[in-house]
């Protein structure tokens, strides 16, 4: 009985942890890149890393944005709508540059 609190206070914690470990697989992927242009790869296998870099990182992003939304709603801040629509712009530039 005496852990609930802790891990209710630490909840959040473990999906930082995991959006953590998603971008060092990432950045492992990335430099996997490198190598295979510094290998001469073909430009398919390359391209195909790059997309899968990319998907990594913009499921970081997304997941940031959809848990700030979360945790306004889940709060009952007086200002969730003006966070709501810079969470919504903040995406929109995000999808913008994820093209």
């Amino acid at each position: 009985m005496g852990s609930d609190p802790v891990v209710a206070t630490t909840s959040p914690r473990p999906a930082r942890d995991q959006l953590v470990v998603r971008l060092r697989r990432a950045e492992g992927q990335l430099r996997g890149v490198q190598r295979m242009l510094e290998e001469d790869a073909d430009c398919p296998e390359v391209l195909t890393q790059l997309a899968a870099v990319k998907a990594a990182v913009d499921q970081v992003g997304l997941h940031l944005i959809s848990e700030r939304l979360r945790s306004c709603v889940a709060a009952g801040e007086d200002d969730c709508a003006e966070a709501f629509d810079d969470a919504i712009a903040t995406f929109l530039r995000f999808a913008t540059l994820a093209r």
